[in-house]
């Protein structure tokens, strides 16, 4: 059945926990508490027809975006967005191919790729256009479905594409189309949400385009960092799964180090025999923006360019006030716009990927790639330049969105907490690694997805494995205490919304050090130090390791919306949970019987037709 907010007391991993979190994974999450506070009245944003767009965005002002009507930087597009009356339509065939020569010259003995490419090509519009994206399913053994990872999805939770909660999965042969407003602008990607299928290499950037807080000359469009393993996503799921013969000897559930990391899906291969660096061009004394997107399995990495800066405008899709950096922490799923100023000898410079000391992900080489000036030779750099400080695996908190959100003075409290903890259970004599929430990972019907539930009344059945939390009331703020108790950092993604991060833990020096135990969230010492006044908003952070996470979300977005660890491994070991959100708003915010045809469909070819079988949690 469904179930709603409950308070859980918080546990502590056991020995044999603590010793897998030895590994280089994701992390523990416990999911806090939910109270909700009332705020003024939002409707549904207001939207303006363009009548044709009348620019003002130019290299000297890109804060501003139109001038009639007038929207820019300033504005709040959960409030108000244009719609220009533009539809981009693209159409994505899937296909699987054995062996697959990848773009480090590294065979990869499963790929499933979107338009025979990977990445998948970028869904580019501007702000306030209509995207249209129709998904051909020409793949034999599977079914998917497409995620627009930091797209809200205002008022079309159907088109969110998780498999098992808001459709059922395209079964192979078929196609359906997904469509929205892009009410937000900047930078989003993505993904298969069918198991760890996007492991495989159905994922692409989402580039819309509007204002941005600094001055730039050139977009140099998305660049995906992504993870790389030349073994089938699946297997290696399959084998992180079962406890029985874990990559590393002795920690059930470790995963193996990525064979490489991926700029836009190229790179020379670890052993140096194949593949080339991937190079952007940068044109002296112009400034360049750069859309960073982390779209990897398991890895975090931090990037630094050799004697460049990069100047953050956007965490996620959200503006903020300019801050510069000479390295940047990007957790898996995080994106981050950033400006590069061009303002170095003409010459050729790395772009690093660095691996943290604390465990969030790793591979078996030094990743990078390279910024060429216009005009030099092509040539490898010289200057290895500097390792930046080790990140801990921790996103910084101390942005400022451009638009100003605070939630309720002293409103913050731990309420309600779902925990969780790595378990090894045995059903049928199987033994399986899990990441239960409240004990129980999350497992969804593919065949009968959440939205199915809504549209035929009867969400009180849902399954207690489905981790449906009921979110009832409207434009309120709800807060939730995340409690993490593993030595690993953990990305946290939330759907349809942007999550006002109002805390965290400090990030450990030494998280896998065994005598660590949970840090807990202290009201009396941790309550005042809590930011409510415009505190860093983003769709994914980070999760201390050991420690807590406060983080508040307004219910402006009917829907059921999925909240879940970003390392694959962990979401098919069933950590997450979905907020129900407005249940009585749902069927009449969006048309559920776009369930009904991709259903039929998954239905005749599932489980009959099918070469497997669901073995995990499914999203």
């Amino acid at each position: 059945m469904m179930v709603t907010t409950k308070v859980v007391s918080n546990m502590l991993l056991s020995y044999t926990a603590i010793l897998w979190c030895l590994i280089p994974l994701g992390g523990a999450v416990a999911l806090g508490s939910s109270l909700e506070q009332p705020v003024t009245p939002l409707l549904r944003p207001r939207t303006q027809r363009l009548q044709p767009r009348q620019t003002c965005n130019t290299a000297t002002n890109r804060q501003c975006w139109t001038t009639s009507p007038a929207f820019n930087i300033n504005t709040d597009w959960e409030a108000s967005t244009p719609v220009t009356g533009v539809t981009r339509t693209y159409t994505f065939t899937l296909t699987e191919v054995n062996n697959w020569v990848s773009g480090d010259g590294g065979i990869k003995a499963k790929a499933m790729l979107v338009n025979g490419q990977f990445p998948g090509p970028t869904i580019t519009g501007n702000w306030g256009d209509r995207i249209n994206v129709t998904v051909v399913n020409n793949m034999v053994s599977n079914g998917t479905s497409i995620h627009f990872h930091g797209i809200h999805q205002k008022n079309t939770n159907v088109n969110d594409g998780v498999s098992g909660v808001t459709e059922c999965p395209i079964a192979p042969g078929r196609s359906k189309t997904y469509s929205f407003i892009a009410t937000q602008y900047g930078t989003a990607w993505y993904h298969s949400h069918f198991s760890a299928q996007y492991g495989n290499g159905v994922l692409g950037a989402i580039r819309i385009n509007g204002p941005v807080s600094s001055n730039y000359d050139d977009d140099l469009g998305p660049l995906i960092i992504s993870d790389w393993y030349y073994a089938s996503a699946f297997a290696l799921a399959h084998r992180v799964n079962s406890p029985t013969n874990p990559y590393i000897p002795g920690f059930p559930g470790s995963p193996p180090p990525s064979d490489n990391i991926l700029f836009n899906g190229l790179n020379r291969r670890a052993n140096g025999a194949s593949g080339s660096y991937r190079r952007f061009t940068l044109t002296a004394g112009r400034r360049h923006l750069l859309r960073l997107i982390n779209g990897s399995v398991q890895a975090s990495f931090t990037v630094s360019l050799v004697g460049h800066s990069f100047t953050i405008v956007a965490t996620d899709m959200v503006p903020i006030t300019p801050v510069t950096v000479t390295s940047l922490y990007i957790g898996v799923g995080q994106r981050y716009d950033v400006i590069i100023n061009a303002n170095q000898p003409v010459g050729n410079y790395w772009f690093n990927t660095t691996f943290s000391s604390a465990p969030c992900g790793g591979a078996t080489n030094r990743p990078a790639m390279i910024f060429q000036y216009s005009g030099a030779p092509t040539a490898n750099p010289t200057n290895a330049g500097t390792v930046p400080p080790d990140s801990r695996c921790a996103d910084l908190l101390s942005y400022s969105p451009i638009v100003s959100k605070s939630v309720p003075s002293a409103s913050f409290t731990t309420g309600n907490t779902l925990n969780t903890r790595l378990q090894i259970s045995t059903t049928g004599g199987i033994s399986r690694v899990y990441w239960p929430v409240n004990n129980t990972p999350m497992k969804v019907n593919w065949g009968n997805p959440t939205l199915e539930y809504v549209k035929n009344g009867n969400t009180g059945s849902m399954p207690a494995d489905t981790n449906a939390i009921s979110v009832p009331t409207a434009n309120t703020w709800t807060f939730w205490l995340i409690v993490n108790n593993s030595s690993i950092p953990h990305p946290v993604h939330l759907h349809g919304h942007d999550i006002l991060i109002l805390g965290a833990s400090p990030a450990l020096a030494a998280p896998i050090n065994p005598a660590n135990r949970l840090r807990p969230y202290n009201p009396s010492v941790d309550g005042p130090a809590l930011k409510i006044a415009n505190p860093t908003r983003r769709d994914t952070t980070m999760l201390p390791a050991w420690g807590w996470l406060a983080l508040a979300y307004r219910t402006n977005n009917p829907g059921a919306w999925l909240m879940h660890c970003h390392i694959a491994w962990h979401a098919s070991q069933g950590f997450s949970v979905q907020f129900l959100e407005q249940l009585a708003s749902i069927p009449t915010a969006m048309n559920l019987n776009e369930l009904t045809a991709n259903c039929n469909n998954w239905d005749t070819f599932y489980p009959s037709g099918a070469p497997f079988l669901q073995d995990d949690s499914g999203i």
